[in-house]
């Protein structure tokens, strides 16, 4: 607390004098630049008022760093064409909107810092007064015709009365000064983000968005291509030998029934491998239950028929949306699946819980480890997946094991 209250104070002090030196900069540069815009003097020099405000823009981004406690988006300031002269480059930044926002915040964040500095001041001023009276008051009581203010207050003119009400004065200054100090930087940081990095970081989430989405899709179509070679070179090429069969039990019926009952008998053992495999792979499509009942019977189902024995641990009975939970679903499912093909684990563990707006889920198992997220590994999709809802992934599996995955899914 003490390096925080010491942090926003020097942000306090620094900003009052860089403000006065960027409004008395910019307004100069704006208005001489309105003025002789009619004789176009003007546009170069609202260019460089632009530039110069940009400066002191990046000088206060990072220094809302500070305060607000972690990074912020820098703007993406347009650059001029390859080959441009002198004057197309102060020209430039007239035509990037973050320029004016730039400007605008120079100008409106004087009168701003003005006044957090000045709450800033004073309130220090009262806990160092207050609190140091006994190492001055003895002075400032015996000055002839001087009224101390708890005289004027009808408290008394003594100098043990003057000590107590400063002390208690300077004392009630202290405890509150922290969230003064806080609520004045916090209310000059928010001006500082709102016209400085608010822009940026719509565009940042735009991105992350679009990237989610493009991840999503990707992962969608690798598991429906996945999905198509599995049945093109499974269920499909089992039952194709399953059609030949039954035509030559067809034939061998006529002519040696005991033939044909063999060759039935080995259609009906084909058919319950083809099933077998069908069902394996439809834990890649969501099943009925899961739209019927909800995660905790999906996932109940899912642990039933992994080879490994699972221990599943479900904290909530509530319905989501459907896309979320056939993300929960299908994370789930592509992970049992790793466990039991490469994980030799003896015990797997599968917890559902609800955290505020996100499903928390994580997975672990007793296995050798190794897992990871990289392309090419089955995890990489699970990491788009979440992706294509703003989820996250998180994976840690040491060679030897225990191997944990976590996956945080937003849920409302």
């Amino acid at each position: 607390m003490t390096r925080r209250l010491m942090a926003d104070t020097g942000y306090l002090l620094l900003g009052f004098p860089l403000a006065t030196i960027s409004f008395t900069l910019l307004i100069a540069g704006a208005a001489t630049g309105a003025g002789l815009l009619v004789v176009w003097a003007g546009v170069p020099i609202l260019g460089l008022t632009l530039l110069v405000a940009r400066g002191f823009s990046d000088l206060e981004r990072s220094r809302l760093e500070s305060v607000l406690g972690r990074d912020l988006a820098r703007p993406r300031y347009p650059q001029p064409p390859d080959g441009s002269g002198r004057v197309r480059r102060l020209v430039n930044p007239l035509l990037t909107g973050q320029s004016w926002l730039d400007l605008l915040h120079g100008i409106v964040v004087f009168p701003v810092a003005v006044a957090t500095f000045c709450v800033a001041v004073t309130w220090w001023a009262a806990v160092l007064a207050g609190l140091t009276y006994p190492l001055y008051g003895w002075i400032t009581s015996e000055i002839p015709g001087n009224q101390e203010l708890p005289e004027l207050l009808g408290l008394g003119d003594s100098y043990g009365t003057n000590v107590a009400f400063y002390g208690m004065f300077g004392l009630i200054c202290l405890v509150t000064l922290f969230p003064v100090i806080r609520g004045m930087a916090l209310l000059q940081a928010g001006l500082g983000r709102a016209l400085l990095t608010g822009v940026a970081e719509l565009h940042v989430r735009i991105e992350d968005l679009t990237e989610g989405r493009n991840a999503a899709a990707h992962a969608e179509a690798n598991a429906l291509r996945r999905l198509e070679r599995d049945i093109h070179d499974g269920p499909q090429q089992r039952l194709v030998h399953l059609a030949m069969e039954l035509s030559r039990a067809q034939r061998e019926l006529e002519r040696d029934a005991a033939a044909a009952s063999a060759t039935i008998g080995q259609a009906i053992t084909a058919t319950r491998e083809t099933l077998d495999e069908l069902r394996a792979l439809s834990r890649g499509i969501a099943p009925p239950i899961l739209a019927d009942r909800g995660l905790a019977p999906a996932l109940a189902a899912l642990a039933t028929r992994c080879t490994v024995p699972v221990e599943l641990d479900v904290r909530l009975d509530e319905r989501f949306p459907a896309l979320v939970e056939n993300t929960v679903y299908f994370v789930t499912a592509e992970a049992l699946t790793n466990v039991a093909k490469h994980s030799r684990a003896t015990m797997c563990t599968v917890t559902l819980v609800r955290v505020g707006g996100t499903l928390l889920l994580t997975i672990g198992d007793d296995g050798v480890g190794g897992a990871h997220v990289a392309k090419g590994h089955g995890l990489s999709g699970l990491a788009d997946r979440l992706r294509g809802v703003e989820g996250e992934l998180a994976v840690q599996s040491p060679a030897g094991g225990p191997t944990m995955i976590v996956a945080e899914v937003p849920c409302g």
